[in-house]
């Protein structure tokens, strides 16, 4: 390989686009089995439990295990299923939420795809999740499956109108339907636009985030798979590492609509207060430091109380990768800050689908349709006339 070649390959515009693309492809499958994992522990917590312990130290070597045991399960068809189809719908509910993924923009310069209809190909590739649900439910050739997918197709219809309109007002604040643009618009404004309007805009963000909890098909949203009335729903036939691909496509639904309620109405990768100089090393560097610091002294802790010797040793290895990790943000505030401030919000936004998975009972189907279009579709229009009002003030 030439150095002229090395050259143009370096200072190539699709390098970082390639290169941020081929690591979420590699960590978006272990993240997601960390995320399992996060949520089976916190609502052991929530019930007084302790949740997986078996394998590794706390459990923390469970998605490897469960990964394992996903791929060595015989793969099933039922005798008189589309087969083609049956095969197929999981994949298709992947790649709409890997395309998902794809428009998102972690900070101004990490990203995939730099497209200025950001917003809008969010609600064509949300709209596309549902497609490989209903396929799968009606190739299964079950009463069970197919009562699950056309639950699902019906509630994709009926909240995706919320989904919108807590989007429009933010387009009509920001002007734009492109995300990276929308961030730079509430660094220049001084405020995130949660609170942009007089606080006008919480209207909408509440709308968006319930619409975008109903599409993913969470707790208390979850008819499309109500175990107490359909088995398991639209999933009811599938096995193994098929049915992975679904928990996968669901958690990767989950991250895309809390990135896009954190780009467009928290400031995406912007830190608290922004604008304040003073705040920049505090915020930055202290903050990140203090948070890996913490959690890799915690983890050395708990290694101390451990009776397995290899038990002790991952705990360790851990303490060591997380102050490792809180180190880096020493000698720099640029793109690593961003995206850990990125990354942060979100973590709070799955926090709250956890908790609410925990909290809350699940809604009966007239309930459901009900709070679609009898409540928030109008507060949606509301939430748009008012913006609209206070925007030509």
């Amino acid at each position: 390989m030439t150095p002229t070649l090395v050259s143009s390959i370096l200072n190539s515009p699709w390098l970082a686009p390639a290169a941020t693309g081929l690591v979420l492809s590699v960590v978006f499958p272990l993240g997601v089995g960390y995320l399992s994992l996060l949520e089976r522990k916190l609502l052991a917590d929530f019930q007084g439990r302790l949740g997986p312990m078996r394998v590794g130290p706390h459990g923390v070597l469970q998605p490897l295990a469960d990964a394992l045991k996903m791929l060595l399960k015989e793969d099933t068809v039922p005798g008189q299923a589309e087969r083609a189809l049956f095969l197929s719908a999981p994949i298709m509910s992947v790649v709409a939420a890997m395309l998902g993924l794809a428009i998102l923009p972690f900070t101004g310069r990490i990203f995939i795809s730099d497209i200025n209809i950001g917003l809008l190909a969010f609600l064509a590739f949300s709209a596309l999740t549902v497609l490989g649900i209903i396929l799968g439910g009606w190739a299964s050739n079950s009463h069970y499956s197919l009562l699950g997918a056309i639950r699902s197709a019906a509630q994709l219809v009926s909240y995706e109108v919320g989904l919108g309109l807590g989007l429009v007002a933010v387009v009509m604040a920001a002007g734009s339907l492109d995300l990276r643009q929308i961030v730079e618009l509430q660094l220049e404004r001084r405020i995130w636009f949660a609170f942009s309007n007089f606080g006008a805009m919480l209207l909408p963000f509440a709308v968006f985030i319930l619409a975008g909890v109903a599409e993913t098909n969470r707790v208390p949203f979850d008819l499309p798979e109500a175990e107490s009335e359909l088995v398991a729903g639209y999933h009811t036939e599938f096995s193994g590492f098929r049915w992975s691909l679904y928990m996968l496509a669901e958690w990767g639904n989950i991250l895309v609509v809390s990135s896009i309620a954190v780009t467009v109405f928290w400031g995406g990768w912007l830190r608290p207060f922004p604008s304040v100089a003073l705040l920049d090393i505090p915020l930055n560097i202290g903050f990140p430091l203090l948070l890996f610091v913490g959690i890799g002294g915690y983890c050395a802790h708990r290694a101390r109380r451990m009776h397995q010797r290899y038990d002790a040793a991952i705990l360790l290895v851990l303490a060591l990768a997380f102050v490792f990790a809180g180190l880096v943000f020493l000698p720099t505030r640029g793109e690593l800050a961003a995206l850990f401030w990125f990354f942060f919000k979100l973590a709070f936004f799955v926090y709250a689908v956890i908790w609410m998975r925990g909290t809350l009972p699940r809604v009966r189907y007239d309930q459901l349709m009900s709070l679609g279009w009898k409540y928030l579709v109008p507060l949606g229009l509301a939430g748009v006339a008012v913006n609209a009002v206070i925007g030509l003030l």
